[in-house]
């Protein structure tokens, strides 16, 4: 079977947001993938027909822009994804994987960015395999699996503390991360926003494959629950606090 193109692997990365439809879920406005000149547009459920008729038409965001409220926000994200072997490189902190036994300092080494109950999930496997840098004792830099996976496909989540970044520990975890899940995904995909030059580098370090862009114009029903992992027990909590 020949490999997907770019905008099919693209719309495979994405999968997880569309329902029966192809539409977006939880999602009022619409998402355009790009690569080569080529395009998909992606328009979200919320959106009433009779405007999505009118947007299915168009080929760019302005002329989209033109038909949807004013204060929209926006993003591009660049879409990569993993095609070969990653070499990791070589450096100084301890990396320890999701299925290797667990450091007994680790449970009380939450960075910060992470709720504690979050950290304790993470640590006990409930919301995914995860690779974890470890330097003087800290957490330097962290891979995990940010979205619920698909039956073929997953995605990196990458995150390095301010002390440590231009190490190579993102790509270093990442690249243990590629390797954890490997053997049970099909596709592995990274993204970033275009304005994000450190995560691009790390794309670039590991020989990551662009396939397109995609760029966002809409607001979700679930955006402000972005830092809260969607496996985690705090989801719930919070969609039932804004009830």
């Amino acid at each position: 079977m020949p490999a997907p193109r770019e905008l099919e692997l693209l719309e495979l990365q994405y999968e997880r947001l569309f329902d029966e439809r192809r539409r977006i879920r939880d999602f009022y406005g619409v998402t355009l993938a790009e690569f080569g000149g080529r395009q998909m547009l992606w328009i979200g459920v919320d959106v009433p027909d009779e405007l999505a008729r009118e947007l299915s038409a168009e080929t760019s965001i302005e002329r989209c822009r033109a038909l949807l409220p004013t204060d929209l926000p926006f993003r591009t994200n660049i879409n990569y994804v993993v095609e070969d072997d990653v070499a990791p490189p070589a450096i100084e902190a301890q990396i320890v994987r999701s299925d290797a036994p667990l450091p007994a300092a680790l449970r009380d080494a939450n960075p910060g960015n992470w709720e504690p109950v979050e950290w304790d999930e993470l640590l006990d496997g409930k919301l995914g395999p995860w690779t974890i840098a470890i330097d003087g004792g800290r957490v330097a830099s962290l891979c995990h699996t940010p979205c619920v996976p698909r039956a073929r496909a997953v995605e990196a989540g990458v995150w390095t503390h301010a002390d440590f970044r231009g190490r190579g520990y993102a790509a270093a975890v990442t690249s243990a991360w590629i390797a954890l899940m490997r053997p049970s995904y099909d596709y592995i995909f990274y993204s970033t926003t275009v304005d994000n030059r450190s995560s691009q580098q790390v794309s670039r370090r590991l020989g990551l494959r662009t396939i397109g862009t995609t760029s966002r114009l809409g607001r979700g029903k679930r955006d402000d629950d972005d830092n809260v992992h969607p496996l985690s027990v705090l989801r719930d909590h919070v969609i039932a606090s804004r009830e």
